[in-house]
């Protein structure tokens, strides 16, 4: 086929798996099942039976940090007390209070100024400014003004501060860098890596607030506890409240719903496994038998269905277009849900838990009367005037506060790993030993980090077709079956002089990011490959060049959003489509099935690391173009190239930040041999950098496991490309050509 009808037949590889992921993002609702085993006797055996489901919901979220013991502060200075303003039945305060180390959440106290009946957190939309949401001043409407009335209802009320969707900060001005990324974005982005969540750092904050208002309250007040939210707030909410039992009232007003669309929201609402187990309605289940409000959120309107209009439905139609200098956001929007869809997953909820628990008796009490829709806005004596830069100093403060949290974890991880390992009890009295010990680490790194495909079952059903006839090689594309609509493709060249009953080395080579097999054949197609497949088949290996899924831009990247909340990756499917290319492979009369190894560049490069970790039949791996101190090349906001600055969105993986750096994915290789190919000005790292992650690898190789000649990393004169020197010596040296 020509160059553009193999593109043609990439795209269709890469649309086979978004029908896959969407067949399986719509039966993902009927597995859940098989992950709850609710008991509905009484509550404390409800409770007892999910909080299973409740630890992994707090993985999944990141709520993993032990929070600071309660702490509050009211937050004022000459000239700008710390009392904002009142009523004659409360008063509003400028607070902070301790959530994690080195972070804080902000806002506002309502303090009732009679004896308090109840604590509320009430949690606004994001970008909605907690003065906003409490009538301070104008800009919202009436009707989600709730935190005046809970006080004047005797409630002591938090209101924090939510990070909103501005990009102002989003860049390192020392570096002069400057994205359009949203600021839930940006921070999310790193906090995916390190096992944090953008929405998981908020609901700390939330409970953080539940927590100082339970131990700070005299009486009975303390057990009513309320929290509601609007829009980004209610999602926040119902999260609260599916974790926390101390929560007797839930309200998420206005939240988007169902959650099986959430590949096209925001990318900070990318949450790794959650609709492997928690749908809308699933998240409903956990917060029973504890009150949620029956939401007066859809109505019929002359026959059909609608939202209830007198619900504010936050709306957001995504990034800010790319500027000069500015990039690299994810696609994303907010919009009110379809009303019968939402309307289905309530129905869906009340189906798993409705009238199954009888309501809780605190949360009863609570639910009589108390308001989840303003009529009037309060009318307030301010104590001084509200100053807009002091609103947007708080912001940054809480906004710098995640960042630096994020970044110390990033600092520590080198040490979180050892540890993590250390629980492993990897064997090196010898290289047999530690390839055994490791097995477990494998499964861990696939399932939890990678993300496992079922094994494929159906046949390989090859279909080949010549595409190449070359004075010494001869080339076949080649298609298997690997799934309905999924397969794998690639070409396979076959030198010419093969004898009969002849078998010998296979190298797969890998293309890069919007590459394709014939970029890594045709000479000058893409000179940064140096056509390394067409040299190692005219050096007489047999040569099998796959085309991988990162391909086509955006139309890929969304393949990652919808993996992650089914927890699969883009990666899970490349497993899968290396595992039956061997399949294939290995039956072939002319192949040594001992003797097939990996070359790949950049993408492919991160395909070198990932792959054979999992994948023990390559005999060894070479990684060009991408090798790295990987966690910090996407976490750091101080590293000029970090992909922080990039659109590539799909780079970051939940969690791998606190299991397996590029070191710990060679570990998994070993003992078989691994190289590094290094160009001194390649700008997908730094030497530096390169350095210091290869030599935990060598250090493991050459005096742990005495393997010192499995190992090496060459650094050439250049840049991002195919330097085909050392490694082409190391093939050689190690398939015995």
């Amino acid at each position: 086929r020509p160059l553009t009808e193999q593109g043609d037949l990439a795209a269709k590889m890469v649309a086979g798996m978004h029908k896959y992921l969407d067949r399986a993002t719509a039966e993902s609702v009927g597995k859940r099942a098989a992950l709850w085993k609710p008991n509905f006797t009484d509550s404390a055996a409800f409770d007892k039976s999910v909080e299973p489901n409740r630890e992994r919901l707090r993985k999944y979220l990141g709520v993993v940090d032990a929070r600071e013991a309660p702490r509050l502060e009211y937050v004022g200075g000459p000239g700008s007390p710390a009392l904002v303003g009142e009523t004659e039945d409360y008063q509003v305060f400028n607070v902070r209070w301790a959530v994690l180390p080195g972070i804080d959440a902000e806002g506002l106290l309502l303090e009732p100024k009679g004896k308090a009946k109840g604590v509320a957190v009430v949690v606004p939309h994001a970008g909605w400014t907690p003065e906003q949401a409490c009538g301070l001043v104008p800009g919202l409407p009436t009707s989600v003004q709730i935190a005046p009335l809970l006080a004047a209802d005797r409630f002591r009320v938090l209101v924090p501060v939510l990070i909103d969707r501005n990009d102002t900060h989003s860049g390192n001005p020392r570096l002069g860098r400057q994205t359009n990324q949203p600021h839930r974005e940006f921070v999310h982005r790193m906090a995916y890596e390190m096992g944090r969540t953008m929405p998981g750092y908020e609901v700390q904050k939330i409970l953080a607030g539940v927590d100082w208002l339970v131990a700070n309250t005299p009486g009975k007040a303390a057990a009513s506890v309320a929290v509601l939210g609007h829009g980004e707030g209610g999602y926040l909410a119902r999260f609260a409240g599916a974790l926390d039992t101390r929560i007797k009232y839930v309200a998420p007003l206005a939240d988007i719903a169902p959650a099986e669309t959430t590949f096209d929201r925001p990318l900070d609402r990318n949450v790794w496994g959650q609709l492997t187990e928690f749908g809308t309605a699933e998240l409903n289940l956990l917060i029973q038998p504890r009150y949620m409000p029956p939401e007066p959120q859809t109505e019929d309107i002359d026959g059909k269905l609608a939202l209830h209009p007198a619900f504010a439905w936050p709306a957001w139609p995504g990034p800010l277009p790319p500027a000069s200098g500015r990039g690299g956001a994810a696609p994303g929007k907010l919009a009110p849900p379809d009303a019968v869809a939402y309307a289905a997953e309530v129905k869906r909820g009340l189906a798993l838990h409705g009238g199954k628990l009888a309501i809780d008796p605190d949360s009863a009490s609570l639910s009589n009367g108390l308001p989840i829709r303003a009529e009037k806005a309060p009318a307030y004596t301010l104590s001084r005037p509200l100053v807009p830069i002091e609103v947007s100093r708080r912001h940054k403060r809480q906004f710098d506060q995640l960042v630096a949290f994020t970044q110390k974890l990033w600092r520590d991880s080198d040490a979180t790993r050892k540890a993590f390992w250390a629980k492993a009890k990897t064997d090196t009295t010898s290289p047999a030993a530690w390839d055994k010990s490791c097995d477990a680490l494998r499964e861990y790194f696939h399932s939890e980090v990678i993300g496992k495909l079922p094994e494929p079952t159906m046949p390989l059903n090859p279909r080949t077709r010549q595409v190449y006839d070359e004075e010494k090689f001869t080339g076949y594309e080649v298609v298997l079956d690997v799934y309905d609509d999924v397969f794998a493709l690639g070409i396979l060249l076959l030198p010419k002089d093969l004898k009969p009953g002849e078998k010998r080395p296979v190298v797969v080579c890998q293309h890069g990011l919007e590459g394709t097999p014939r970029h890594t054949i045709d000479v000058e197609k893409a000179p940064v490959y140096d056509h390394f497949s067409r040299r190692l088949v005219e050096q007489g290996y047999i040569v099998y060049a796959p085309q991988n899924p990162y391909i086509f831009q955006n139309t890929f990247r969304q393949l990652q959003r919808k993996a992650n909340p089914l927890k699969l990756s883009l990666f899970s499917f490349i497993i899968r489509q290396h595992q039956r290319t061997i399949d294939w492979l290995v039956s072939l009369p002319y192949v040594d099935h001992t003797r097939i190894a990996f070359y790949g560049l950049s993408y492919g490069g991160k395909t070198a690391v990932r792959v054979p970790a999992i994948e023990r039949r390559y005999c060894l791996s070479i990684c060009s173009g991408d090798f790295n101190e990987w966690v910090g090349k996407n976490v750091s906001t101080e590293l000029d190239r970090s992909y922080m600055w990039t659109g590539e969105y799909e780079m970051y993986e939940f969690d791998l930040g606190n299991t397996f750096n590029y070191a710990e994915m060679a570990y998994l290789i070993a003992p078989r041999p691994f190289m590094v190919e290094r160009g001194h000005d390649d700008g997908v790292g730094t030497d530096e950098m390169v350095s210091y992650e290869f030599a935990k690898v060598r250090y493991l190789f050459a005096n742990r496991l005495k393997l010192a000649d499995r190992t090496e990393i060459e650094y050439q004169v250049g840049g991002h490309r195919v330097f085909s020197r050392g490694t082409f010596a190391f093939l050689a040296k190690h398939l015995g050509k």
